[in-house]
């Protein structure tokens, strides 16, 4: 894992607040805070959720770009998908004038892309987080995250690069999640938890306070961890047995 660069509050796409049991979320300038417009890549479901994201910010979609030929020069949810991820006529307004964030389906495919950008274009891409999740201003994140609608992630929890973390999921405080983790709809890790790269925690997961997933490990839906699991380790049931 790589170091996670900064304090989230640094970069902040929206201050928020709590009002009651959801967060409510009280908008800065985000326009001022990305100037530019995003280019997507994926068009699919993980792309059309994360375009939700950034216009629920008012953060202007230039295009998607996706692989699969029959989306090409067609328009999901208004927004054109312009060409293939390797679109270079595209790819070179990244920078200056795009942004770019990574919504391919498949995991091995976003870390291929990530790389691409970084090694080709030399950038990153940004974080993509819904105007109804929560993230505290002493949480730290990474880049080309996405943090979907009443997630929440809360103070000194630790995000590295790239990570999914579901609808109303929970990364509790001082909680670390490292590169590529993907975290279900409803999932909960609790306090002091570490998941290693690459780990899948399935919808509705509970994770006990104190446990660490390992490297590319899987935690089936519903399944509550009270043990260390190791990597590439399928774990499910209540307490979750390996399988």
């Amino acid at each position: 894992m790589e170091t996670i660069k900064r304090p989230f509050r640094i970069e902040r796409e929206v201050q928020s607040v709590f009002w009651g049991r959801y967060p409510y979320k009280t908008p800065i300038n985000v326009k001022k805070l990305m100037q530019n417009p995003v280019i997507i890549l994926g068009a699919q479901e993980l792309g059309v959720l994360a375009l939700d994201a950034f216009q629920s910010n008012d953060v202007v979609v230039y295009c998607f770009l996706d692989d699969q030929v029959a989306l090409q020069q067609k328009e999901v949810n208004e927004i054109t998908v312009m060409g293939n991820t390797e679109d270079e006529n595209i790819l070179k307004l990244l920078g200056k004038k795009c942004d770019v964030f990574v919504a391919a389906e498949d995991s091995a495919a976003r870390k291929s892309l990530t790389k691409m950008l970084k090694e080709d274009y030399k950038v990153v891409p940004v974080n993509a987080i819904h105007k109804f999740s929560y993230v505290s201003e002493h949480a730290w994140l990474g880049h080309g995250n996405f943090i979907q609608a009443g997630a929440i992630v809360n103070s000194n929890a630790k995000v590295g690069d790239n990570c999914i973390i579901g609808s109303r999921a929970v990364v509790e405080a001082n909680a670390v999640l490292e590169d590529h983790v993907q975290l279900g709809s409803g999932a909960m890790v609790n306090t002091g938890v570490t998941i290693a790269e690459g780990a899948f925690i399935g919808t509705g997961a509970v994770i006990v306070s104190g446990v660490k997933i390992g490297k590319n490990a899987r935690v089936g839906a519903g399944a509550v961890v009270v043990a260390d699991v190791a990597a590439k380790q399928t774990v499910f049931g209540n307490p979750a047995k390996p399988v």
